[in-house]
């Protein structure tokens, strides 16, 4: 594809503004005591992400990567043209790859977690630092494949300095009571969203990049970089096995093993268990009520929520494969107890759900 020579215009500007947008998002990841680092990446590389899209719209098509209404005129919102978002200019660019996709996919997903609350703590940042940094290399790959690589970018990064020293057991376990609430949810999308992924977009470095460091011990010119990295699809077959025996020795490996599902329980299973051990009849739209009001797993009537993954993992879980849900045996405790110990009625649960009110399940333990 012969890239374009751009000169002053709508399309220059939406690309300076793509390429600012992704330079403030590592700027502020790299500073050690920026509030809301991860936050703040995430948001200003979807922002770039998008420009960069926009701008080759506008180069291609022109002005027309914008929402239209039945009438043929174009949505307005507060006197503006609504242009498409990220997720609609990926399904408009045929070019992408899957890991890729899936990549950005990721993002928009919990870019949306996040965006009503503060997330401001490295052990998140820590968590997906590999699909921040392919985020990024896809950035300025996509950049240069679509304008050049005049504009590339990698001139103006550089490597982030790191602290050596390893956090205490004490500083662990303190900082483990700290996101045991508050972030569990996102470290258990995070933990269910790379589950649901194939094996070869898992591993795939366009989905996350995965790092070893090891320190270049005997550098044979002096005027070497002191970080060089390997472009795997570069390496011959020789130099490949040698790096997959460096990486068996560090290697932590997810493996993912048939039968997941053994000991999971389906809705009709859940309502036999409870109703042999309580007095009343516990029915299926009873059933269904108290999984809305507990946020057990999402209803499209009961809550905004469209992410079929959005359950509470203690007590439930999404199956892709099968397009359902399935519950754990602690659900049937916790329902078994609260009505026979009476802590919420067959009354209140029902007015509850009519008025979309939520409970939290921990009050009723």
């Amino acid at each position: 594809m012969k890239t374009p020579l751009l000169r002053k215009g709508k399309t220059k500007s939406l690309l300076e503004s793509s390429i600012d947008c992704a330079l403030l998002a590592v700027e502020i990841y790299n500073k050690p005591r920026a509030p809301f680092r991860v936050e703040s990446f995430i948001t200003h590389m979807i922002m770039a992400w998008t420009r960069l899209f926009q701008a080759h719209f506008n180069f291609t098509i022109g002005e027309t990567y914008f929402y239209k209404e039945n009438n043929g005129r174009y949505k307005i919102i507060d006197g503006e043209k609504k242009a498409w978002e990220l997720k609609t200019c990926i399904k408009e660019y045929s070019q992408l790859s899957n890991p890729i996709k899936t990549n950005l996919e990721f993002f928009i997903k919990l870019r949306n977690k996040i965006e009503h609350r503060t997330v401001d703590k490295d052990e998140i940042g820590l968590n997906i630092f590999g699909e921040c940094q392919a985020l990024l290399y896809n950035f300025e790959n996509e950049l240069t494949k679509l304008f050049g690589e005049e504009y590339a970018i990698n001139e103006s990064l550089a490597y982030s300095l790191q602290f050596s020293k390893l956090r205490t057991s004490q500083q662990k376990e303190a900082s483990k009571q700290l996101l045991s609430n508050e972030y569990k949810d996102l470290f258990d999308f995070i933990k269910k969203y790379r589950e649901s992924l194939q094996d070869d977009i898992y591993n795939s470095q366009e989905y996350s990049i995965k790092l070893i460091q090891v320190p270049k011990i005997a550098n044979t010119n002096r005027n070497d970089l002191a970080v060089e990295f390997v472009n795997w699809n570069l390496l011959s077959e020789e130099d490949r096995e040698k790096y997959d025996q460096l990486i068996a020795i560090v290697k932590d490996k997810v493996i993912k093993l048939e039968g997941a599902n053994i000991g999971k329980l389906k809705p009709s299973k859940v309502l036999e268990e409870v109703n042999k051990s309580i007095s009343s009849k516990l029915t299926h739209n009873d059933h269904k009520q108290l999984l809305s009001i507990f946020k057990i797993r999402p209803y499209t009537e009961f809550t905004l929520s469209s992410d079929a993954f959005d359950t509470n993992p203690n007590y439930c879980h999404y199956d892709e494969a099968h397009n359902d849900y399935l519950y754990q045996d602690e659900w049937v405790a916790f329902l078994i107890q609260l009505i026979n110990e009476n802590k919420l009625s067959k009354e209140q649960w029902k007015k509850n759900f009519k008025q979309k009110k939520t409970l939290k399940i921990d009050d009723y333990k």
